[in-house]
């Protein structure tokens, strides 16, 4: 009925509905938000955060473009993408000269057969498919259905089933057909028009067995490469201990020079246009032969690149077959290896005196002179080489992408004239090179800028998830905020970190809003109050720590070429003498590096190690079985011992300890009454302890030429480190070395496990010695070492500034730093942060507002937290009822562990709802 009471009254009940709707919409959203908590899964957690942000998967494809045309049909979109990318890999891209230098060339065939011994090609061994599988990643499996989770789930009897067919593919020198098949998943390049098939970047899915059989074969080809330095020391991308933070120190440190210097630099940073799809598989082979390899690996190489097959994938819909021409497979294992081995000539035609570094593809070329026309000379020669190998080699220069940049401090000087295949090189003010951008005078600025701008658009996700009555915790905001944003404000810091002071505050801000938001902090909060209450450090000091510990990695590797650069001291006086002159990172390192860090030297790691092929682990006895120290007297123990040391009694017992204390690092060894000890370097670690008073013991077995012999040693970690065979610590394989060293002279040893304090004499002496050895050893000491030492010395540091802050209202409450741990709901977090930080809505609003303090209802005193907790006599009753003491400090209250009744207290006083 038409009337105007029913029109009220729908109106009414519409009105009520869209009310009852909008509060379960909050209250569903409340829950969902607060169910993100350290108590979930990392994966859950990020899953609800994607959720929470409204970050989906992305949408199926519902349309494309062919000629002009719309297609919607998905049978036809899937061939057309697949179209899509078969031409981008087609040899018909390729130029005139070189499709005939590439069917002259194609016409020489490279016979890798042969009769000599190489041991790489030697039968693939159960060790290494068991390594293998222990550093797989699960992915998604290919057209055989196949899942890495279904191998590493075989027994032992199938997996020599499945080593016996991979060392027949391996000899026989066949390639099932069905690896060579891959599924095609289309996914768009965000901010390009979806229509645009070219506009797809293609995921592929691959056999994982076949996977499987490559990362074996990976490791000894990237281990004969390594080992003999076929690979240019300018090539940074894939390889063990190198980043692209080494080819960004490598240009900021010439610039800087060249500014030292007044001199002009010039870098070009070239472009090569899609350089996997492209690549010439002959080329990769006949690198290979130039190489001299011989035999299995490279013909399984060859016969992994011939024929090259893919299917695209929409949902359950399939494209019919296209072959991939040219480029190296997407998806594979050994295909970035193989594109690092057909790039890898293009550096040695760049002139020695031009500076050149090499990413993947990432090609960067600079020189710095005075005299413009001879910068210009050198790298027109160097742009001319570069395009007289690429049209060789059958890579492409992009001429529009490419870009050059003129650094120089001094104004009004004209950019260089360079010309790429006679096209004019583009030159900018800045460009944005591996990750950051590199503008002329150095200055970092834009990049900082960018960041800036980067980073306060993803603090909005900590918006979305925080709240001050509900939300995420503590503890999973700060990990939010560590993995988003300041991951991004980390990468590249030690580069940009040489930016002007007032530069880099600029980034600050971020970092306090970040964890003013993962704390639920109030604004007026104290910015030392927010790093001591988070436990994270200011960004200057993450800097510094990310510096050192990078200047330390570089010192590890003697094959770093930039190791020298750090060494060499040729341009320091400059530097001293002109102080308005940014010094390069070496320097910048050295002036920040501590006392106790001058002399330091580090321990240099091989990176190519033992053969991957030959087994390189060193088991160990456990006498004791299932007795675990924890759960077993002494005197079993030691009874077992006995029965052990009655069934080795051959053998000479050698027991070896490592001890560390706050001001002592030693280690030790006993065996027939000879005691034998040393003092190491306060940075050693119990681990670096432990080894050396093993390698010790293993020289005076190789002195003394004692035939059998038994080490004992109670570090459990020692002994896995050992039987393990990818560990990268020098120490661990000094003493393998040492090991088969001493068993290629005959000699027998065997190593064993006991347990620490449980009264087994040799372990107690060796202990004993360990912890009062007096005489010093000097020995290099382990990055990890290093890195440790730096890592104390950056947080001693902090603790140092923190201690002169008397009059911090957390000071009292946290006088020493650490990590302190809550359970507790978002509001009584939020509550606990703000009264352990002294600053609260209820006690410093007025800041915000210009007003006065505000003052007690009670007794008129000016309100601040330790007025409400302890002293305001208008509640000492309840404050006894809740307490059992009207007499206390803060730090009873606010702890590390908040009193139980805290927040009833505050509750009954009525002002829980007002912090």
């Amino acid at each position: 009925h038409p009337t105007s009471a029913n029109q009220i009254a729908f109106q009414r009940a519409k009105s009520i509905a869209r009310w009852a709707r909008r509060k379960s919409e909050r209250g569903h959203w409340i829950k969902f938000v607060s169910s993100i908590n350290s108590s979930v899964t990392a994966k859950d957690m990020w899953e609800n955060v994607r959720r929470a942000c409204g970050i989906y998967p992305e949408k199926r494809i519902s349309c494309l473009r062919k000629n002009g045309q719309e297609v919607r049909n998905i049978s036809e979109m899937v061939d057309v993408l697949a179209e899509a990318f078969a031409s981008i890999c087609s040899a018909s891209n390729y130029t005139e000269p070189f499709l005939a230098h590439k069917n002259r060339m194609e016409r020489i065939k490279l016979r890798f057969q042969t009769t000599k011994h190489l041991s790489y090609n030697s039968d693939l061994t159960i060790f290494e498919l068991h390594t293998a599988l222990s550093v797989i990643k699960h992915t998604s499996p290919g057209p055989d259905e196949v899942t890495y989770s279904m191998l590493q789930h075989l027994s032992e009897h199938s997996l020599l089933n499945i080593l016996y067919m991979f060392n027949r593919i391996w000899k026989e020198h066949v390639f099932p057909d069905c690896w060579k098949h891959a599924f095609i998943i289309p996914i768009p390049k965000p901010g390009k028009d979806p229509q645009d098939p070219l506009n797809y970047r293609p995921i592929a899915l691959t056999s994982c067995m076949c996977k499987l059989f490559e990362r074996i074969v990976n490791v000894r080809l990237v281990h004969i490469l390594e080992k003999n330095e076929y690979i240019s020391p300018f090539q940074s991308g894939f390889r063990k201990s190198r980043s692209t933070i080494d080819n960004l120190i490598s240009l900021e440190t010439d610039i800087r020079v060249a500014f030292l210097k007044r001199n002009h630099l010039v870098s070009i940073f070239f472009d090569i246009y899609k350089a996997y799809d492209r690549t010439w598989r002959y080329g990769i082979m006949k690198n290979l032969y130039d190489l001299g390899f011989r035999g299995n690996l490279p013909i399984f190489v060859q016969n992994f690149l011939k024929q090259r097959f893919f299917r695209v994938r929409l949902g359950n819909t399939f494209s019919n077959i296209f072959c991939q021409e040219e480029g190296v497979p997407q998806g594979c294992v050994l295909s970035v290896t193989l594109f690092v081995l057909a790039i890898n000539p293009i550096l040695s035609v760049i002139p020695q005196t031009v500076q050149k570094n090499l990413y993947v593809d990432d090609l960067h070329i600079s020189c710095y002179a005075r005299n413009m026309q001879l910068i210009e000379r050198q790298l027109q020669t160097a742009i001319n080489n570069i395009v007289e190998w690429s049209n060789k080699s059958g890579f492409t220069i992009s001429a529009q992408k490419t870009i050059g940049i003129h650094f120089c401090k001094r104004p009004l000087h004209p950019d260089p004239e360079l010309f790429l295949s006679g096209v004019p090189i583009r030159f900018q003010d800045n460009y944005k090179f591996l990750g950051l951008v590199f503008d002329t005078r150095l200055t970092f600025l834009p990049h900082i800028a960018s960041l800036r701008k980067r980073c306060l658009r993803s603090l909005n996700i900590l918006r979305t998830l925080s709240n001050t009555s509900w939300g995420a915790d503590r503890s999973c905001l700060l990990r939010v905020y560590r993995s988003i944003i300041r991951s991004m404000i980390d990468y590249g810091s030690v580069v940009y970190g040489s930016a002007r002071p007032s530069y880099l505050k600029r980034l600050d801000y971020v970092h306090h809003q970040a964890l003013r938001l993962s704390l639920g902090a109030f604004r007026t909060s104290p910015i030392p109050s927010l790093y001591a209450e988070a436990f994270e450090p200011s960004l200057s000091s993450r800097r510094d720590k990310l510096s050192l510990s990078y200047y330390f990695r570089i010192l590890s590797n003697d094959k770093h070429p930039l190791r020298g650069t750090l060494l060499n001291g040729n341009n320091n006086r400059l530097f001293n003498a002109r102080p308005s002159c940014i010094p390069h990172f070496g320097l910048r390192m050295r002036n920040i590096l501590p006392d106790t860090f001058h002399g330091v030297k580090v321990h240099t790691t091989d990176f190519c190690g033992h053969p991957p092929w030959m087994e390189n682990s060193i088991s160990y006895i456990n006498p004791f079985g299932n007795f675990t120290k924890s759960d077993s007297n002494n005197s079993v123990l030691i009874s077992l011992f006995n029965q052990h040391r009655q069934f080795y009694q051959s053998y000479q017992p050698f027991f070896t300890d490592g001890s560390k204390s706050l001001n002592h690092v030693g280690c030790a060894f006993f065996t027939n009454g000879h005691i034998i000890s040393y003092k190491l370097h306060s940075f050693t670690s119990v681990f670096s302890s432990e080894i050396t008073a093993v390698y010790f013991a293993l020289k005076y077995i190789d002195e003394h030429e004692i035939r059998k012999s038994i080490l004992y040693t109670d570090s459990m970690s020692l002994l896995e480190s050992l039987r393990s065979s990818s560990t990268r610590n020098p120490l661990i394989k000094e003493v393998k070395d040492f090991y088969r060293h001493l068993l290629s002279k005959g000699a027998r040893i065997l190593f064993s496990w006991v347990p620490s304090h449980v009264g087994i004499t040799g372990n107690e002496l060796a202990d004993k010695s360990a912890k009062s050895a007096t005489e010093f050893l000097t020995r290099p000491l382990v990055y990890a070492d290093v890195r440790s030492a730096v890592n104390q010395w950056c947080h001693c540091q902090w603790q140092e500034k923190w201690n002169m802050e008397t009059n911090n209202k957390l000071h009292v409450i946290k006088p020493v730093l650490s990590h302190w741990v809550t359970k507790l709901n978002r509001r009584c977090d939020v509550v606990l942060t703000r009264l352990r930080i002294g600053h609260t809505r209820l006690t410093h609003k007025y800041l915000l507002f210009a007003e006065s303090p505000p003052t007690c209802s009670h007794c008129g005193d000016i309100l601040t937290v330790k007025h409400i907790l302890t002293d305001c006599v208008a509640v000492d009753r309840r404050r006894l009822r809740y307490f059992c003491s009207s007499s206390f400090d803060l730090s009873f209250l606010l702890g590390q562990i908040p009193h139980f009744n805290l927040f009833m207290y505050l509750k009954d006083i009525g002002v829980f709802h007002d912090i």
